[in-house]
């Protein structure tokens, strides 16, 4: 049974109407935060099969969880911070040596570029880069802090996981709850899947793409790299946003290696599609193109990059939702 002021509002079309609105507007103030919670969600939910399997093993909860959470932190505090400066170092020569590198690069392909024209787009950007090196490693700090309380958010949903799953139908009318339940771990397990193989996926490109571009001695091969893995979390658009400055940069070498490094590219994610991602993301949702295209649009126009990553595991889990109730 709905709870009489339940009914009530849901009868009144205007007065729903008006809470609605306001919920949303209200939940569009707060979308940091709610994009904060979503991500810990998403964390707690490719965590959690390794803790299952622990717990097969007979290792406590508490004890499997902190050995994950323990060996992941590990692994940026061991393998990731330590080389932060030298890649912001790079970053910074290669938004410096953009300008030269277009310049060299259109002229090799007979554009009429003028590098004055560049350097006067981009120079604000250099000079912030060069200039402004502690103010840069401090928001990168910034950030690792951002994502280190996001982990620590995650870690107390995992704990307190079988309380949430029992105490979010139980405000629901009981015709519901068994439904919910359903829907609540087909989420967790989707999301956590998309999580994981993504994480594995971005991993793989990343050493490919280093490892290739080495070979060619193409400059900058560690944030070129680095750029591919990260990017590769967005579908379609991210694959071709990240080779675009490393053509331009094999460009600037000679027309022939601009025309291999964009062959290599394009190889790559070739070897991805057929062989990678049939492996890997098995598990994962999988959502139209024109789907993908949208969400991201949407989600980079709301909340920016952060918006555009979270699109796909948010759209998701709302066609997940809605398949559910329809």
């Amino acid at each position: 049974m709905l709870n009489p002021i339940v009914k009530y509002v849901l009868n009144n079309h205007i007065l729903a109407t008006v809470i609605i609105v306001g919920i949303g507007f209200f939940l569009f103030q707060i979308k940091g935060i709610l994009m904060g919670l979503f991500m810990a969600y998403i964390i707690m939910a490719s965590v959690h099969p390794f803790v299952r399997t622990l717990r097969r093993y007979k290792v406590p909860k508490i004890v499997a969880i902190v050995l994950i959470y323990a060996l992941v932190i590990g692994f940026f505090v061991l393998l990731v911070i330590p080389i932060l400066p030298f890649f912001i170092s790079q970053v910074q020569a290669l938004f410096k040596a953009i300008p030269i590198y277009l310049d060299t690069a259109s002229s090799a392909l007979g554009i009429q570029l003028s590098l004055p024209t560049i350097q006067s787009y981009l120079s604000p950007l250099v000079s912030s880069l060069g200039e402004n090196a502690f103010s840069i490693t401090g928001k990168v700090f910034g950030g690792l802090f951002s994502i280190l309380t996001i982990f620590i958010l995650s870690f107390y949903l995992l704990i307190d996981r079988e309380r949430l799953g029992r105490s979010v139908p139980e405000i629901l009318p009981e015709e519901y709850r068994e439904k919910t339940i359903l829907t609540i771990h087909l989420v967790e397990d989707k999301l956590g899947a998309w999580l994981r193989g993504q994480i594995v996926l971005s991993l793989a490109i990343g050493v490919i793409t280093w490892f290739v571009l080495t070979i060619l001695g193409i400059p900058f091969a560690l944030p070129l790299a680095i750029l591919a893995g990260f990017l590769e979390i967005i579908p379609t658009i991210g694959p071709i946003i990240a080779a675009i400055p490393a053509v331009i940069v094999a460009f600037a070498i000679s027309p022939f290696m601009g025309l291999v490094v964009m062959l290599a590219y394009v190889g790559i994610q070739v070897a991805e599609n057929n062989i990678l991602v049939p492996k890997i993301m098995q598990k994962a949702v999988g959502l139209n193109p024109v789907v993908i295209l949208v969400a991201i649009l949407i989600g980079a126009n709301l909340m920016g990059i952060i918006g555009a990553l979270l699109s796909i595991p948010l759209v998701s889990a709302a066609i997940i939702i809605f398949r559910a109730y329809k």
